[in-house]
């Protein structure tokens, strides 16, 4: 695309406004938490069992999604994620224990899942190389900024008028997207293998860049699924602030996260114009960002909840930061008609991982403490930028079917 076309940052801005609604119904459990663990009985055991159903849904999803919307197209696809997600979100109202809880959340997760696999889709058809991180950490905000606004919002909606109807409000939003997406969204002229028939998943699995980055995500992004689903029960029963406390401070991280979309985006962009190749660009910005996720661990054993929060907020930001950079990787190196396939399969290394980790994170707070956790949560992304390096291979050149 020669002359990038300036349809595109509204294009890019209806995918940031469904994103911060997919984390608007995924945040929601997480700010009733504290709320419905008491009214059902909930253990954390219990409560991460809830996760759990989330992110097993998530991970076969991811796997059937991308491929999916690489077969029905952007605009098709992606609508109808959006439309099976908010109907699933309006019908967490209607739980009624642990166990339809947890089912209502494995339905959540089988829409919510192919808002990533869509995304990519987006800024591969609409933006150039250059400003690929930028645009994928613009649309990537979104979590943050849902997450950022759940906390007060959701807490707000259940103390005025109960946490059924919060679950029913924050679901209606995405129809209202849903129809504006109808209405709008178009695909640019697209080059001719883009046109083609969608690359077997079959073929994707035999890459090694497939396998290496799907490592890279089951361990990167298990740690942002402990601060969006866990952080309001650490602040509360951790730190013991009441519910307004944490509504009127517990946002503040997901601000920093937020920033750190845009800050990740645009390092890397800035790196990518002066010169730097592309394999050095974007895994040297994922290795810095992810260092800074290391602030994580001093974070549960300083005295003062805000010292622990602003290091919370320093490790929120590098994470976001970080996957900023790993959103624009697969357009860099693969066909536009692989990209939806390519991150709905990595990802399913996420969902995977996200389970196995909600469930250990429940066993070592009631087992422990807080502390291994975000000890471990400190370490983990260190590990994915070591896959990141020595398991994908280059980012300077195309990838080949039975690369290994």
């Amino acid at each position: 695309m020669d002359r990038p076309s300036a349809r595109r940052w509204f294009m890019i801005t209806l995918v940031f406004f469904a994103t911060v609604i997919n984390y608007l119904d995924r945040q929601t459990l997480s700010a009733l938490a504290p709320m419905l663990r008491e009214e059902f009985g909930m253990s954390n055991v219990d409560y991460s069992r809830v996760v759990s159903a989330f992110m097993v849904a998530y991970t076969i999803m991811n796997g059937v999604s991308g491929p999916m919307i690489d077969r029905l197209g952007t605009k098709l696809g992606y609508a109808l994620c959006v439309g099976w997600w908010s109907a699933a979100s309006i019908l967490q109202a209607f739980a009624y224990n642990a166990v339809t809880l947890g089912a209502t959340r494995f339905l959540l997760a089988m829409g919510e899942a192919g808002n990533w696999p869509a995304g990519i889709r987006v800024v591969a058809e609409w933006f150039p190389v250059r400003e690929r991180s930028l645009a994928s950490g613009i649309f990537n905000s979104g979590s943050a900024i849902g997450a950022l606004i759940a906390t007060p919002l959701v807490i707000f909606l259940s103390l005025e008028f109960g946490w059924r109807a919060a679950f029913a409000a924050i679901g209606a939003t995405g129809f209202v997207w849903l129809v504006v997406w109808l209405l709008f969204y178009e695909t640019p002229p697209q080059p001719e293998v883009a046109r083609r028939p969608p690359v077997p998943v079959r073929e994707l699995l035999g890459l090694r860049f497939i396998r290496g980055f799907t490592v890279v995500k089951l361990f990167l992004d298990p740690v942002w699924y402990f601060y969006i689903f866990w952080f309001p029960e650490y602040l509360k029963n951790g730190r013991h602030l009441d519910m307004v406390t944490i509504a009127k401070y517990g946002w503040i991280p997901y601000l920093a996260a937020d920033l750190g979309n845009i800050a990740g985006g645009w390092f890397c962009g800035f790196l990518l114009g002066r010169g730097v190749s592309i394999n050095r660009a974007r895994k040297g910005s994922v290795t810095l960002t992810t260092a800074l996720m290391a602030s994580a661990i001093p974070a549960v054993f300083v005295e003062s909840p805000i010292a622990s929060m602003a290091l919370v907020s320093l490790a929120m930001a590098g994470y976001t930061a970080s996957n900023a950079v790993l959103l624009s990787i697969p357009a860099d190196i693969l066909p536009r008609n692989a990209l939806a396939s390519t991150w709905g399969l990595c990802s399913m290394g996420s969902g995977f991982g996200g389970m196995v980790f909600a469930l250990v994170t429940g066993w070592l707070i009631d087992a422990y403490s807080w502390a291994p956790v975000f000890v471990l949560f400190g370490v983990l992304p260190l590990a994915s930028a070591l896959v990141l390096w020595l398991g994908t291979g280059s980012l300077n050149q195309p990838v080949r079917h039975g690369e290994s």
